[in-house]
């Protein structure tokens, strides 16, 4: 049987895992190819599918990793200080990209000019004034009716001007 058809463990596919950490920090992989690889890592179950997994990346190589021999135990390489700076760095890099590319995106899809308008809604002045000529011209029962739904029209645009300036 060929040893890259040996079923593998645990420290196997952490020190893949470790090793695929350190090729996104280092830019060669994206946080959604990093995921797959992971998963990818996790459902191995031979060498020779580990070996798949990071075949195309620098320092790994086309063989599957060297396996201890029955009874040996490895352990996975601890990263050091500067892998983590360089991952955590990697990590704010990429999500400050992401914060700008999503103010951009609301930038340009909710441009719109009378979204930017800070005064009651159009509707208010509209409704106050047929208010104050329902007054005149209709009576006092007309302006009763137009009063209320004008306080209505008020209310509901401070509420929604409120949970607009929220988000």
């Amino acid at each position: 049987m060929d040893r890259n058809d040996l079923r593998i463990g645990d420290a196997e596919r952490e020190q893949t895992m470790a090793a695929l950490r350190e090729h996104f920090a280092q830019g060669r992989l994206t946080h959604e190819e990093l995921d797959e690889r992971l998963d990818q890592t996790l459902a191995a179950r031979t060498a020779r599918d580990l070996a798949s997994i990071t075949a195309d990346l620098p320092g790994s190589g086309h063989h599957a990793p060297d396996l201890p021999g029955p009874g040996h135990h490895t352990r996975p390489p601890q990263p050091d200080l500067g892998d983590w700076r360089a991952a955590m760095h990697a990590h704010r890099r990429q999500m400050q990209e992401m914060r700008h590319a999503h103010r951009d995106l609301r930038h340009h899809r909710g441009h719109h000019p009378w979204r930017r308008h800070r005064g009651p809604h159009p509707i208010v002045p509209l409704l106050f004034v047929a208010m104050m000529l329902g007054l005149f011209f209709g009576g006092f029962g007309v302006f009763k009716v137009l009063l209320v739904v004008w306080v209505a029209a008020v209310v509901v645009s401070v509420v929604r001007r409120r949970f607009h300036s929220r988000r």
